[in-house]
């Protein structure tokens, strides 16, 4: 018993060992698994809950057909774009669900097509997509996924071959890292599109191209790739086919070796400005089919051995730094269908069109600047595949195109920037009648009328006419263009009234007749609301003229522009209320009356030169999108109103008006205010401290008002302010600087504070900070003009400046253009030796002054200088000869100064009209007086015209001549008296008094008026 029990308690130790460990080993190889694979791993659903998941998929997004309408509306197939999850409902198949691909035998879920289906919502990381681990592709191409960002759980679909995700707002960083980690797979894969997605770390992505061994195609277009070194491409798999890498912001020169990949088919490098790289000279990827390289810095000749590429079908080369000439052997490309040349960096080079007579498969042509072609007149050109030609400023002299006949299956033709002559052929609307949809004659000589022939181009769409010489009426014929949705004839000869047929054109969106002679009331039945479907409509500068009856605006229209023509009567209070207008110009016209109230709609407001009156309307205000402001030269009255503080308008010009009051504090810190132009009002009081948030002003001008109070030195730390006007306000005091900036108006170029009442020294400390004015060659390269567009608004800045003593408004102010003008104020004092170191400067005024000393001789230095005014000062010393030798100084006054000695001989001085006058000891040629002698010339006035002018000297000259007078009486009297002394018979004595008395009574009188004569100092 003893035995049976030992091997019984045995037996049962051992099964109890062997168990416990075959639990510790289970669980040891369990955790082992779980440690070496994915994270993401876990069973794998089944059929119904993937079906299940892509219903949830869908719930979770809205439907919207503007999710899609910017990517998926412009391509090739209109029935690509529609909601394709709209269809699915519960309880069916999935398998048999729009969109949605299954494998042939387990069922599984392998493909999901959602391109384009309108989806609108964010992607977040617990989507129900990440539990289709089958999926092998995935397509959610041209949807708005605004707001997401790539989820790393797409690692989750390890079988995933191929993923496009482009064209749908995805943003933030690439994980780069997943994707060649845990989707090394990947056969293809987009994110193009996508403006907001980055590839941050260098590091990273050249392990995304050395571990994807499996890719042929990449496309990454608008991805921010600007850290990625070039270099990492060199890793590229040799199995790729298709690399597309436009608008990535890429930086430095492209591998050459990428050219050379066996299997390349597709290469886009195209929109990066920063990237150089040059052609291979041989050993091209043979199988290449598609080259894009536009648009870039790719430099060095275009190799001959490009026309060994006979597969290539799709070459652009536009706007690079290629040199030489354009190979004749692209002739060989039999295949080729799209060629675009142009813009390369060349000095015009001149390419033989029957150079493409070989390409007889070419659907698209486009040739365009610094290429001079020349069509021969011969037959041997003919492209019977031709849709688009675009032939864009090659100094095409003949008439048009012969080779065009040819062509029936032209759709776009593009001829505009050229010099072709004469009238458009009437055979030319005959042979297009059926196919052409856009035309572009626009920026040439045609002359003539408008053939009828062109009616006849039924399928029109688009037709540009402008910038030529065209006259005669517009035929009435154009109605017949039912589709025409685009037509520009402005800038041209056209004549008489509009044709009424126009009205049959209800797809016209875009109208523009500007700048002709034609000769009509205002349009009532083209902006019918209830028939037209206008969006743009111009018919600036023209001879409409009239009353603008009551009508309704077109719902869509936006762009409205009737300026400068001789409109006339009230605009109606409401007129632009009810429509959604958002630019609006009708300046240069005869409205008066009220101004109309505005819709919130709009951000360009132009009703300047017309004769509005009334105050300002608070209901301006409500257009909280204005960007231009100009109520210009008219009539208004009232003050600004406050609510302008809500407003953030780039330009506020309220200048020649009625205005009164204080301008107000309305200028709120982080606006966008360039220029403030409030000049010829009656504004009074200070100018507002909250100027000095205008970081970004460029333009402050109000000069012409009453204004008070000490200059604002406080608005010296502006960085961007470029013209700075004062003139004729009631200022006064020295120019104290801010003191807070090293460097006061470091971009000023227009300083002018003339007709106030400043005193003290010249403002040496701003004359030394003027970089604008300092650096000439730095001028000269910016030879532009200051204005600005925005939202398809272009604001021109203009000033009136004192130029050669006459008042000349600028209507337009080259950014080469400096000036200075502190005259009419009190300034003394010396003028600075550093005014020479303005170099740029164009206008220097200091008249009208007290400066004293001596004309410093760094104004030689002013090489630039074109007029110099410093009249009615008291300078003295000799005239400068570096002052002789500015060439380019056409207008010059020194006159009524205390200047002496020889005047320095050049043919510029030989040109100025009376520059020197008033200076008595100033003697050479112009002037009468010879140098050597002390013969003064006979006085050239009278008595009367000298004390005219004595008047329009400075108070304080004028003021030394009674206390003269006085001493020089007390001096005669006190001589007489002592020489008399002695013999004195009073009666004498007596009668001498009185005489004296008399004398100086006398005296006195006809000196008394002199002493009350006193510069005005707003020179009135």
């Amino acid at each position: 018993m003893r035995r049976d029990v030992w091997v019984f308690l045995f037996l049962s130790f051992l099964s109890f060992f062997i168990s416990r460990h075959s639990i510790i080993i289970a669980v040891a190889v369990a955790v082992r698994t779980s440690n070496t694979s994915s994270p993401y791993l876990s069973q794998r659903p089944n059929h119904a809950s993937e079906c299940d998941a892509l219903l949830q998929f869908s719930q979770s997004f809205t439907i919207s057909s503007d999710a899609s309408a910017s990517y998926c509306d412009n391509l090739p197939s209109a029935n690509t774009s529609y909601p394709k999850t709209a269809s699915w409902k519960n309880g069916t198949n999935c398998c048999s669900w729009d969109g949605v691909t299954c494998h042939t035998s387990t069922d599984y879920v392998i493909g999901l097509d959602l391109s384009c289906s309108w989806l609108q919502g964010t992607l977040h990381s617990n989507n129900t997509l990440f539990s289709l681990r089958n999926l092998q592709r995935l397509n959610l191409a041209g949807n708005d996924f605004s707001g997401s960002q790539i989820s790393s759980r797409f690692g989750i679909i390890t079988g995933l071959a191929h993923l496009n995700l482009s064209h749908s707002s995805f943003s933030g960083t690439i994980p780069v890292e997943m994707i060649s980690h845990h989707l090394s797979s990947l056969i293809s894969l987009d994110l193009a599109g996508n403006y907001d997605l980055t590839i941050e770390e260098d590091r990273s992505f050249r392990r995304f191209v050395s571990n994807l061994t499996q890719l042929r195609e990449l496309a990454l277009d608008s991805v921010d790739m600007s850290s990625v070194s070039l270099t990492s491409f060199t890793n590229l798999s040799s199995t790729l086919s298709s690399l597309s890498l436009g608008v990535c912001f890429l930086q430095g020169t492209f591998p050459i070796n990428i050219f050379h990949l066996p299997n390349l088919r597709i290469l886009s490098l195209s929109d990066n400005s920063d990237l150089t790289g040059t052609l291979p000279q041989t050993n091209w990827s043979s199988p290449l089919i598609r080259l894009r390289i536009s648009y870039t810095k790719f430099h060095g000749p275009i190799p001959d051995s490009v026309g060994n590429l006979t597969s290539m079908e799709y070459l652009e080369l536009l706007d690079s730094e290629f040199t030489g000439l354009i190979p004749p052997t692209l002739g060989n490309l039999g295949r080729l269908s799209s060629l675009s040349l142009s813009g390369f960096n060349l000095s015009r080079i001149v390419v033989d069109f029957e150079m493409f007579a070989k390409l007889k498969n070419l659907e698209h042509l486009s040739l365009s600047r610094n290429l001079i072609v020349m069509i021969p007149n011969s037959g041997n050109c003919s492209f019977p595949l031709l849709k688009e030609l675009t032939l864009l400023g090659v100094n095409l002299t003949s008439t048009f195109p012969y080779f065009l006949r040819s062509s029936p299956e032209l759709e776009v033709l593009d001829i505009s920037g050229n010099m072709i002559s004469g009238p458009i052929p009437e055979w030319f609307g005959r042979v297009r009648s059926n196919t052409l949809i856009r035309l572009d004659l626009s920026s040439n000589n045609f002359t003539g009328e408008i053939p009828s022939s062109i009616c006849q181009l039924s399928s029109m769409t688009y037709m540009f006419l402008s910038n030529n010489r065209l006259n005669g009426a517009i035929p009435g014929c154009l109605g017949n263009l039912s589709n025409i949705s685009s037509l520009d004839l402005s800038h041209n000869l056209l004549q008489g009234p509009l044709p009424r047929s126009l009205a049959n054109c209800t797809s016209l969106w875009s109208f523009s007749v500007g700048y002709n002679g034609i000769h009509d009331t205002f349009p009532h039945w083209l902006l019918n609301a209830t028939q037209s479907s206008l969006y743009y409509a111009d018919l600036q500068s023209n001879e409409f003229h009239g009353v603008i009856n009551e009508i309704s605006l077109p719902p869509q229209l936006v762009y409205l522009i009737l300026s400068n023509n001789h409109f006339s009567g009230q605009l109606r209070i409401s007129f632009f209320q009810n429509s959604l207008v958002g630019f609006i110009d009708i300046a240069n016209n005869d409205f008066d009356g009220p101004l109309p109230i505005p819709p919130p709609s709009l951000w360009y407001f132009s009703i300047a030169n017309n004769k509005f009156s009334g105050e300002i309307s608070h209901h301006l205000c409500d257009a909280t999108l204005l960007d231009m402001v100009n109520l210009s030269n008219n009539s208004l009255n009232g003050s600004i109103p406050h609510c302008f503080i809500n407003l953030n308008a780039s330009a506020l010009d309220l200048r020649t008006n009625k205005l009164v009051g204080h301008i107000p504090d309305i200028f709120a810190p982080e606006n966008k205010l360039r220029t403030i132009r409030l000049s010829q009002n009656r504004f009074g009081g200070a100018l507002p401290q909250s100027l000095a948030n205008c970081k970004n002003l460029e333009v402050l001008d109000v000069s012409e008002n009453e204004l008070e109070g000490r200059f604002p030195y406080w608005l010296d730390t502006l960085p961007n302010i470029q013209v700075f006007v004062l003139r004729s306000n009631k200022f006064h005091g020295p120019l104290d600087s801010s003191k807070r900036t090293n460097l006061s108006f470091p971009h000023l170029r227009i300083f002018d504070i003339s007709n106030n009442s400043f005193h003290g020294p010249l403002p040496v400390r701003y004359f030394a900070n003027l970089k604008a004015m300092k650096d000439a060659a730095i001028n000269r390269s910016q030879y532009t003009w200051m204005n600005y567009s925005q939202k398809s608004l272009t604001y021109q800045d203009s000033v009136t400046v004192v130029m050669k003593g006459f008042a000349i408004e600028l209507v337009r102010i080259l950014s080469v253009f400096t000036a200075i003008d502190l005259s009419r104020n009190f300034f003394g004092g010396d003028i600075p030796e550093l005014i020479g170191d303005l170099k740029a400067l164009k206008g220097l005024n200091l008249s009208h002054n007290n400066l004293t000393g001596i004309i410093p001789s760094s104004v030689g230095n002013l090489t630039n200088l074109e007029w110099l005014d410093l009249s009615s000062n008291k300078l003295n010393g000799e005239i400068p000869r570096g002052l002789a030798d500015l060439t380019v100084l056409s207008w010059l006054n020194l006159s009524d100064n205390q200047l002496e000695g020889l005047i320095p001989q050049s043919r510029q001085f030989d040109t100025f009209n009376h520059p020197f006058d008033g200076n008595p000891r100033l003697c050479g040629y112009p002037l009468p007086k010879a140098c050597g002698t002390n013969d003064q010339p006979p006085p050239s006035t009278s008595p009367g015209e000298r004390e005219e002018e004595a008047g329009s000297g400075h108070w304080i000259e004028w003021r030394a001549v009674p206390m003269g007078y006085g001493c020089g009486l007390v001096l005669g009297i006190s001589a007489w008296f002592i020489m008399w002394e002695t013999l004195r018979p009073r009666w004498l004595v007596r009668m001498i008094e009185r005489l004296i008395y008399r004398m100086t009574k006398r005296k006195m009188r006809n000196v008394a008026p002199r002493n009350r004569l006193r510069r005005n100092p707003r020179g009135q």
